[in-house]
């Protein structure tokens, strides 16, 4: 009976002791399983009595599996299936080997959260043109891919993976890769082809043009994003340039122009009729009305922020084009895999080669000027950007932009036969950098540095000296700006950031005979700081957007002030299709243009940007609140918004005024209560759209009589019926505008003029108490695109402005001549404007 006890225990210890042998054994086997391919070959040598020469640096660390093969022929071919290697035989013993140059690479791609095979992911190698995508299991080869190449790993949905190509030579079981989900924020787009190709509504409010997927507006044969932004409702130009947009019935002054996060002072050439920016390397173009995100000070009317392209391809790109006006070229040219540089160029034919496009140009310019037709100008423009990216996760971009228009003018008085030459130069240069990081999945920053100088000087001396003219007005700027990005859930962000700005602004005048001088200088500093929420539901069905500035605003000399701006945005799919929509904010603005009429540039430039000095030119703020309702049916949309919008500070300088009010200085304000309408049907092959505004916008002035009166900007209605048709790769525009004319002042006509006071005055009546006639014009526009070779596509286009040559009248204002009587000076619209153009892109 005892021995049985005995028995058991000594079988179970001779069970455990063979199961630890065997563990032994096993860990011995893997401990040997893999050797090291120099110890590998010395084996060989030994076993065949056989030589291998070979560079000791190229072997370090390659391992391949034991093999115990009785023959050398079977060992070689070992080491070929698990190598990365060549051999060479040199004679019966002696053998050569090198590392291949061309690899057979393979992997798995899984996800790093559940180890989830992805299958479509993308495999390319960045120095070549080979590329795969993974299987259903997540696996992918490639062959005949350079040692020493970079291979790209990318999903949408994950972060883009970076290795080398020796890293993933084919072996059993192929190397893993673990993909990281990103968590980039996506705004949800509301309209996916708004009046046409490349514009969208997003769900905070705003409108954003991609000039890469842009198609054809009237009147518009290439892409001018400032021209483009007037086919919205309620963004329009009364004196029909892109250098004096008014959104929502402010002046162009309140908006904020930014290009690649730079505050831009000139966004013109010709004197405004021609956007200043390359649209072939802006990516994107965002335009806000209402509900402006916290991240944007000043521009008290409206945002229009521009970004250039901001990736790097691994190939070159570009293209040229020439129209009856310029000529252009733009490009990236790649120079490692994480380092690239974006250059654009465009200078003016104007100076050599007068079109029918130039003349009419030339005659809407210079109409009422000092300037004859007969003179010397031109305008050029170029960009530069490097990208450097230091890692996926940390990118430097450093952008560059040089705007310039000259002019040279010779004109005679043919009292004394007397010459004066005239030159005005008209220049902007700007320059930024900014670091972009990704900490981690929820966390990202954003620092931006940025310096813009412009400079606007006209000088004229007659031919014997005896009188000279020079004025100069001169913008300084700099700024710093940091924020945050914190995804606190998948459905709310948090956005807190500081921005310090610093302005300086000059103005001088110089006449000598009578001898005259001014000289007025000015500088502001800001500092603000933001905080912003950002949530959207899962489902889609609601968006809301609040926060808002604390600005600190000094100017050295004369105030410091405090301001607080809430900023919000909100909408909600109640049913399906419908929306609605409500936004708000408070901004404010201490830059503003004065627009001087006695001393202006030439007669062409008169607007001379100034700083807020607390005194007979306050900070500008305004107040403004919006709500609408749109349907969307995706080939259908209805939107209508009503708004208002209140801005106090204003002085009438600023205004534009040509009466009685022109030279007072008072303060006042202007309140806009207005509704926009739009309509738009659109398929495959055509976009169709029916726009109608209504703008009630009116001046206060205390100490003006009487106090109310029509603001000089307001168009009473607006009306746009416009549609493109594409087939094939051709398209077609066609678009018609009509508005009420805008308000003027005239003579009175019982006294129109005032004898009793030195020099003598003109007598008006109640300040905008007439309109001038209803503007009407019809804009045409048709391309082509084609292709030229498997690289290289062409594109040729033409288009007419105001096909039917209506004279609208502009503006209207009176001045005295010599013998003191009424002159009346108009300014009218653009004639029938042709144009063409011609491009490549490659």
């Amino acid at each position: 009976m005892k021995k049985a006890p005995l028995k058991k225990l000594t079988v179970h210890l001779t069970l455990l002791f063979l199961v630890f042998l065997g563990n032994i054994s096993s860990a011995q086997e893997k401990t040997i399983k893999e050797i090291t391919i120099i110890d590998y070959l010395h084996e060989l040598e030994n076993s065949f009595s056989v030589k291998f020469s070979f560079i000791d640096a190229d072997l370090v660390g390659l391992q391949i599996p034991k093999s115990n093969t009785d023959d050398l022929e079977s060992s070689l071919k070992h080491i070929l299936r698990n190598t990365p290697l060549e051999i060479q035989k040199l004679s019966e013993r002696y053998y050569s080997i090198i590392l291949k140059n061309k690899l057979s690479i393979c992997g798995t791609v899984l996800d790093n959260f559940e180890d989830n095979a992805i299958s479509g992911a993308t495999i390319r190698v960045l120095d070549g043109k080979k590329s795969t995508i993974s299987d259903n299991t997540g696996t992918f080869y490639l062959e005949d891919v350079p040692r020493n190449s970079v291979i790209q790993i990318s999903h949408l949905g994950f972060k883009p993976f970076l290795t080398k190509a020796e890293y993933l030579i084919s072996s059993t079981p192929c190397a893993t890769i673990t993909l990281a989900l990103s968590y980039q924020e996506l705004e949800e787009v509301v309209v996916y082809k708004f009046l046409t190709d490349g514009l969208a509504k997003f769900s905070d409010g705003s409108i954003q043009m991609n000039t890469s997927e842009f198609g054809i507006l009237p009147g518009l044969i290439e892409p001018d994003i400032l021209q483009t932004a007037q086919s919205l409702p309620g963004i329009k130009s009364v004196d029909e340039t892109v250098s004096d947009i008014n959104i929502r019935g402010g002046t162009n002054d309140q908006n904020l122009i930014l290009w690649d996060g730079i505050k831009m002072y000139q966004s013109g050439h010709f004197f405004g009729l021609i956007s200043a920016f390359n649209p072939y390397l802006t990516d994107k173009i965002t335009i806000i009305k209402n509900g402006t995100s916290s991240i944007y000070g000043d521009g008290v009317s409206g945002v229009m922020d521009m970004r250039t392209k901001n990736s790097i391809e691994t190939s070159f790109f570009g293209g040229a084009g020439i129209n009856l006006i310029s000529g252009d070229i733009f490009g990236q040219v790649p120079l490692a895999e994480n380092l690239a540089i974006q250059f654009s160029g465009r200078r003016s034919l104007t100076d050599f080669l007068q079109t029918p496009t130039y003349n009419t140009f030339s005659e809407k310019a210079f109409q009422d000027s000092e300037v004859n037709t007969d003179n010397d100008f031109f305008f050029y423009d170029f960009t530069g950007k490097l990208l450097y990216d230091i890692s996926p996760d940390h990118k430097i971009r450093l952008s560059l932009i040089h705007i310039n228009n000259d002019l040279d003018n010779i004109t005679t008085n043919t009292n004394d036969n007397e010459a004066t030459e005239s030159s005005l130069d008209q220049i902007n240069i700007s320059f930024g950098g900014s670091l972009e990081s990704e900490w981690t999945d929820n966390f990202y920053t954003q620092a931006n540095l940025y310096y813009t100088q412009y400079r606007l000087t006209a000088f004229s001396i007659t031919e014997n000296a005896s009188r000279q003219l020079y004025q100069n007005n001169l913008v300084k700027e700099s700024s710093a700006k940091f924020n945050t990005i914190y995804k606190i859930a998948p459905t709310l962000q948090w956005t807190n950031g500081y921005q310090f700005t610093e302005t300086g602004i000059e103005n001088i005048t110089r006449i000598n005979q009578p001898f005259f001088e001014s000289s007025i200088k000015g500088v502001i500093r800001s500092q603000s700081l933001y905080s912003e929420f950002r949530l959207e539901t899962e489902d889609k069905n609601f968006f809301a957007q609040f926060g808002g500035r604390l600005n600190y605003i000094a100017n050295i000399n004369t105030f410091e002030q405090v301001l607080v701006e809430p900023r919000l945005s909100i909408s909600y799919e109640f049913a399906p299709y419908f929306k609605l929509e409500a936004l708000g904010e408070f901004k404010s603005q201490y830059t503003n243009q004065i627009i001087d009429l006695e001393q202006n540039f030439l007669g062409l430039e008169k607007r001379r940007w100034t700083l807020a000095d607390g005194n007979v030119l306050p900070i500008v703020q305004s107040k403004q609140g919006s709500f609408g309702i749109n349907y969307d049916e995706n080939r259908l949309y209805i939107g209508v918004e009503g708004f208002y919008k209140k801005v106090t500070g204003i002085n009438v300088y600023t205004q534009g005024f040509q009466n009685q009010n022109q030279f007072n200085g008072e303060i006042g304000q202007y309140l806009i209560k207005g509704v926009e309408f739009l309509i738009n049907k659109k398929t495959n092959d055509y976009s169709a759209w029916f726009s109608y505004a209504y703008n009630d916008n009116n001046y206060t002035f205390e100490t003006i009589t009487p106090p109310n009166f029509p603001n000089n900007l307001e168009l009473k209605h607006s009306f746009t019926l416009a549609g493109n048709y594409n087939y094939n790769n051709f398209k077609l525009g066609i678009g018609f505008n009509y508005r009420s004319g805008r308000p003027f002042t005239e003579p009175s006509t019982n006294n129109p003029v005032n004898t009793s006071v030195v020099p003598n005055e003109i007598n008006y009546n109640t300040p905008n108490s007439s309109s001038l006639p209803e503007y009407f014009r019809a804009d045409a526009s048709a391309t082509y695109d084609f292709n030229i070779s498997s690289s290289i596509k062409g594109s040729v286009g033409a288009s007419i402005l105001n096909f039917t040559n209506r004279k609208n009248i502009l503006n209207t204002y009176y001045r005295l001549n010599e013998t003191n009587e009424i002159e009346t000076v108009q300014r009218v619209s653009l004639g029938v404007t042709p144009n063409a153009s011609f491009r490549v892109n490659f």
